[in-house]
């Protein structure tokens, strides 16, 4: 399981760090649909079932919605999505007035780089901003290898449980992944293929979070439907 929770969120930081090759190549070989018809909860996937995505059209529609500032996008890091921003932060870019909603390196950021300093983690994906969504994703598939490659020594469960409490510390960050798939999904309108990937990235961790802490508290802010 580990290791299996460990592919998805390495196919999901690829894919929000804008490795089209890999989602092309995922669509061909059905994989963003087979994982959406594991959940118990249902979602839509027609999206998802495409096999003919190629990687320069996917480039086209992540730039659009992820790197280049326009009509379409949508800042992929948590510090833009905050409700309760710091009101103070050090960057050169701002979305907004500081103390308002929408900062680039704000407060998410801060405590992302806490996080990976614990676990002397150094992320390479997300542009180095810390809470890109690609550097949390690439944070839970090295914990979730750490995870699997601890459970396989047979190592004690102290151990296990730092390793699944960094776990359960980087998902109850996620709590923006909310109004970023909704920004998402408002602003891919057209096929809708990263409007799908970021409904399938909100429903797995939701149900993540329930298989690490084994209760109910998810990371979204809603319910899922």
């Amino acid at each position: 399981m580990a290791t299996a929770r460990a592919r998805l969120y390495g196919l999901l930081a690829a894919a929000f760090d804008g490795e089209t090759e890999t989602i092309a190549t995922a669509f061909e070989r059905g994989t963003f649909a087979a994982v959406a018809d594991l959940f118990p909860i249902a979602i839509e996937t027609t999206a998802l079932r495409g096999d003919d995505y190629d990687a320069d059209s996917l480039a086209i529609g992540y730039d659009n919605l992820f790197v280049v500032p326009g009509s379409h996008y949508v800042p992929p890091f948590a510090s833009a999505h905050a409700t309760d921003p710091g009101e103070e932060f050090e960057s050169d870019s701002r979305y907004h007035t500081a103390g308002e909603a929408g900062e680039l390196l704000g407060d998410p950021a801060a405590d992302m780089a806490q996080l990976y300093d614990v676990a002397a983690f150094s992320p390479e994906r997300g542009d180095d901003i810390p809470d890109h969504i690609a550097a949390y994703f690439e944070f839970m598939r090295a914990l979730c290898e750490r995870e699997a490659a601890l459970l396989g020594d047979g190592e004690s469960k102290e151990t296990l449980d730092a390793v699944r409490e960094l776990q359960s510390l980087t998902l109850s960050q996620l709590g923006w992944i909310d109004r970023f798939e909704e920004a998402v999904a408002s602003h891919d309108t057209v096929e809708g293929v990263f409007a799908a990937i970021t409904r399938l990235a909100r429903t797995f961790t939701a149900w993540d979070t329930e298989i690490v802490t084994q209760t109910d508290p998810q990371p979204s802010e809603t319910t899922h439907s």
